[in-house]
């Protein structure tokens, strides 16, 4: 009986072809079949778009669908599906490799799929491959540390509460928030009084050629930012010594 194949998971980066990391690639183009996030209607996918140049004509392409709701018992109706669709080629002998924007285990459809694999097939093998993740790609965007020292990161993926941003602007030196267009002008209003506009960043889509960087909101109260859009905060930028008697402020070069 045919060994069955092995489910690569394969962080590609935020969007750059060329962030995808040597290890990464290499098995991106030595797997049968890549499989991907379907894009919305007509549109391809990000994870798609990002390696297409890298795909070879003999490649089968599997994209699988995950529904952009927050309804839990129609997203898991759909990673199961998903599962049963990738283990029908990974039990027929073929390797899969399923891309994902950024990395694989950072707020990634990949982790609903393996672990929705594991429960329909424990047997089958699942190797994972980082790669770059939107907020490091947006503090290379912007040229600016995310964290330096003892500085403490703050990660929200989701803001649909102000509240859960105060708590983090209490503890955190820093904090980088991945959706937040539906409560733009509330975040804004709490920047404002929080004295954080001008140490406020946006990049909207990272490292694409189309990227846009906002440094600084002060002017800026009505921005309408995209889905893949993320905002960094300095909350209490590091003093960073020099070699002479000087400091050097992480946002010195930062505000234009």
């Amino acid at each position: 009986m045919k060994p069955a194949g092995t489910l690569y998971g394969i962080g590609v980066g935020p969007g750059d072809p060329e962030l995808i990391s040597v290890k990464g690639l290499k098995i991106l183009q030595s797997v049968p079949v890549v499989a991907f996030p379907a894009g919305v209607g007509d549109r391809i996918g990000m994870a798609e778009r990002i390696v297409a140049d890298w795909l070879q004509e003999r490649q089968v392409k599997l994209p699988l669908t995950f529904p952009y709701v927050r309804n839990e018992s129609i997203l898991a109706a759909a990673w199961q599906q998903a599962a049963r669709e990738v283990g029908e080629v990974l039990q027929s002998g073929r390797d899969v490799a399923f891309v994902s924007e950024g990395d694989v285990s950072f707020y990634s459809t990949f982790t609903y799929l393996s672990e929705a694999l594991k429960r329909q097939h424990p047997h089958l093998e699942i190797r994972t491959i980082p790669g770059i993740c939107s907020p490091l790609a947006a503090a290379a965007e912007l040229g600016i540390p995310l964290t330096i020292a003892g500085q403490r990161l703050a990660v929200l993926p989701a803001l649909y509460a102000v509240e859960e941003l105060e708590r983090a602007l209490d503890w955190a030196d820093a904090v980088v928030l991945m959706k937040m267009s539906s409560v733009y002008p509330q975040v804004w209003q709490v920047l404002q009084r929080r004295g954080l506009l001008d140490r406020t960043y946006v990049v909207e889509r990272a490292t694409w050629p189309e990227a846009t960087v906002y440094r600084g909101l002060r002017d800026r109260d009505n921005l309408q930012l995209p889905y893949f859009s993320l905002t960094i905060i300095q909350v209490r930028p590091a003093e960073v010594p020099t070699t002479d008697s000087g400091t050097f402020s992480a946002t010195d070069r930062s505000v234009k």
